[in-house]
């Protein structure tokens, strides 16, 4: 018989790895309502021509990556691989633009991208999405920034630092990109298809390859960050001062370039102090001021950034940080005999509707079966429904976080004592 695996580049969740996911996605929920966000949910597929357009045709998603398929109605439709193009559709879609700007937007929400699965890096995973929409203020891309970084600093993790760029805006880049092909034109045969293949189409991509035959060539290049057109120095200018004011660590890095076409002005990555070659980055983004045009809206300004969640995780394990999973239980009732089902039931329910945590023992095991179980669950309490306890409308708390001492009481009194005693009372 076929024993079938979860697909490749996919992972279970398992219960002790829930923890982890619950503290992420509290943080998330802290940071969001501090910063002043609101929740969107988009769908799990869209029209593949909102990446096409929204991410560039000539980005790793689009060209290699994204999942793509007809529907039964011959529509081409994609799962998501990225949040912020279906993010700006769903704003466009719903006349966002009428609502008081900016808007504040943030999901959390399962990404797919067909690559090549290694450590923290998966074909189907979670990404906490932010974007602001409406603002072309410089202090709003330093206050996407601060927000992710206080996620991680709520999590408790360290050693992190933002790397910080400007893309300039795209006529005053032209120029420039000229002379980063005019540079890179006599070793075009060196390096890698995909840079080769990029060099007419986006030659900026060529600063963003991870390919070790492109490496060489990279700190060569010249720098954008150092011909910037003065509103764009001006404005890359006042990010370093809000950030520097808000206490987070940064460093001016002249190659940074995010592999998507859309952006411009700021563009931001964290990385871990450990990884010298930048290539471990937890969280990044940047500023897009034409991709509301590209699909089909005014002129509206926008930054943004993404962070997997999986990739946060792995991070809080090699600083050390655990999240133990907690009790599956409060209350655990240990049941034998003719009756002992309805009355167990009956009183579980009334122990859950004051909030406590209750599981029911299978009354066909032994008391000391169940009980061993009720300990397996980190229950605090037990509740004894033996044939005594069911004839004299009666039932037996037994303490099992102290010195297991027993106490019977009348059933219709149970709930409240069992609410005390957990309150400490």
């Amino acid at each position: 018989m076929t024993r079938f695996q979860a697909p490749r580049g996919t992972q279970d969740v398992l219960p002790a790895m829930q923890p982890y996911w619950q503290a992420v996605l509290d943080a998330v929920r802290d940071v969001t309502r501090l910063h002043g966000f609101q929740r969107i949910d988009t769908p799990a597929f869209e029209y593949a021509g909102v990446f096409e357009k929204g991410s560039g045709d000539t980005t790793d998603i689009v060209e290699k990556e994204m999942y793509v398929f007809k529907d039964r109605g011959g529509e081409t439709l994609a799962l998501t691989p990225e949040g912020t193009p279906a993010i700006v559709r769903a704003y466009l879609e719903h006349g966002m633009g009428s609502w008081p700007q900016p808007v504040r937007l943030y999901t959390t929400h399962q990404m797919f991208r067909y690559d090549r699965p290694q450590k923290g890096r998966y074909r189907q995973h979670t990404q906490f999405d932010a974007e602001v929409l409406g603002s072309a203020d410089p202090l709003v891309d330093a206050d996407v920034i601060i927000m992710l970084w206080r996620l991680y600093e709520r999590l408790g993790i360290r050693g992190v630092t933002v790397r910080l760029g400007s893309l300039d805006d795209l006529e005053p880049r032209r120029a420039y990109i000229e002379r980063l092909k005019a540079y890179y034109r006599p070793h075009l045969a060196q390096l890698s298809e995909d840079s080769q293949r990029r060099f007419e189409r986006n030659p900026l991509r060529l600063l963003d390859s991870k390919d070790e035959r492109d490496l060489p060539f990279k700190e060569g290049a010249p720098k954008l960050i150092d011909q910037l057109s003065p509103a764009a120095r001006e404005h890359h200018e006042a990010v370093q001062a809000a950030l520097t004011a808000a206490g987070v660590r940064f460093v001016i890095d002249p190659l940074l370039v995010r592999g998507l076409d859309y952006y411009n002005r700021t563009v931001f990555e964290v990385v871990p102090d450990d990884d010298e070659r930048a290539q471990g980055t937890i969280g990044g983004g940047g500023r897009y001021d034409g991709l509301v045009e590209l699909l089909g809206g005014p002129p509206t300004p926008g930054i943004g950034f993404g962070t997997g969640i999986e990739r946060i995780i792995l991070e809080l394990q090699k600083n050390g940080i655990v999240f133990e999973p907690g009790p599956l239980a409060e209350v655990f009732i240990v049941h034998r005999g003719e009756g002992s089902g309805p009355a167990a039931i009956a009183l579980a329910a009334e122990l859950r509707a004051r909030g406590i945590a209750t599981v029911i023992g299978e009354g066909a095991r032994s008391f000391k079966a169940q009980l061993r179980s009720a300990n397996a669950a980190g229950a605090r309490l037990a509740i004894i429904l033996g044939e005594d306890e069911l004839r004299e409308g009666a039932a037996t708390l037994k303490d099992l976080a102290g010195d297991g001492a027993q106490e019977t009481l009348p059933r219709g009194a149970v709930p409240a004592a069992v609410a005390a005693r957990l309150s400490g009372a």
